[in-house]
């Protein structure tokens, strides 16, 4: 599924809201993931608390979001954009690439919560077409 150029100002757009509340939206839906697909804790047994307020979901939720921003400013040429971040997924920390769009999914579960107003349809849309786009990209290297 490609983004259209509307679609692409519509995630611009929206994600400007975003901006400046990366923390809350990442642990949040790392959060949510973690709690309604048990398996992906696998890839944390390494931390002792995996509850809403730890401070590894926030980090990391956080340098999720970061890297879901860098996206949306390489959203012309994703697969090149993100190839040092495949690379990283699929050789070092060999996340199964399923994980990507179950993440997608928590992060547009807490972007509806947290901007009702602003998360039209239409945004909805555009912003679901581009995590599924992330998430392809991230894929990539697992080809």
């Amino acid at each position: 599924m490609s983004l259209s150029a509307k679609d692409k100002e519509t995630v611009r757009t929206f994600w400007s809201k975003v901006a400046g509340k990366q923390e809350d939206v990442g642990s949040d839906a790392l959060f949510r993931m973690l709690t309604v697909y048990p398996q992906t804790k696998t890839y944390f047994a390494h931390w002792n608390d995996l509850s809403s307020h730890s401070p590894y979901v926030k980090k990391h939720g956080k340098t999720v979001m970061n890297g879901v921003g860098e996206a949306v400013k390489k959203m012309d040429d994703l697969d090149g954009g993100l190839l040092a971040l495949s690379e990283l997924h699929a050789f070092q920390l060999r996340v199964d690439p399923t994980n990507f769009k179950i993440l997608s999914h928590n992060i547009l579960v807490v972007l509806a919560i947290m901007f009702p107003d602003e998360f039209t349809p239409v945004a909805h849309v555009a912003v679901d077409k581009f995590l599924q786009a992330l998430s392809k990209a991230l894929a990539e290297k697992y080809r």
